[in-house]
């Protein structure tokens, strides 16, 4: 019996599959479970225009996604805080500050996406990634500078 995944299923594929299993693991199991339906033609060409769908909306994603990884890019941050006369900052800059100014440029980042190097305690010049997407990641120029009182 032919049936379409509706969702991944281990050791038998992916989503929009066209699998062939035993009618009663189909009917028993599959089906009232909302894991699969069957194979009509009618379904099949729904699944195929979904599938092209979903295709063409996962590229314009991308495409959005690689536009604001190149305006990333080309920005500087400037992140103003708290320190000494020697340098050293009252605490460390975090992802959240970083977001937050990221926010004040334009950009809604999350904090989670954002990956500093390390630590960041002194004043100073440093770079961070930002993925902006799975696979479509921005190195960001940022400088740390003391805050004027």
């Amino acid at each position: 019996m032919e049936i379409i995944l509706k969702e991944y299923v281990k050791g038998l594929g992916e989503k929009g599959d066209l699998v062939s299993v035993k009618p009663g693991f189909a009917r028993n199991y599959l089906i009232p479970q909302g894991i699969a339906m069957m194979a009509t033609k009618s379904a099949r060409k729904m699944v195929e225009e979904n599938m092209r769908q979903a295709a063409h909306r996962k590229q314009h994603l991308h495409d959005e996604a690689v536009k604001q990884a190149e305006k990333l890019a080309e920005l500087t941050l400037v992140i103003e805080t708290l320190a000494g006369a020697d340098g050293k900052l009252f605490g460390s800059v975090t992802p959240l500050m970083v977001a937050n100014a990221l926010a004040e440029k334009g950009f809604e980042v999350d904090r989670k996406r954002i990956s500093l190097p390390a630590e960041i305690k002194e004043i100073g010049s440093y770079t961070f990634e930002v993925d902006v997407l799975k696979d479509v990641k921005a190195t960001v120029k940022m400088e740390v500078v003391a805050h004027e009182k």
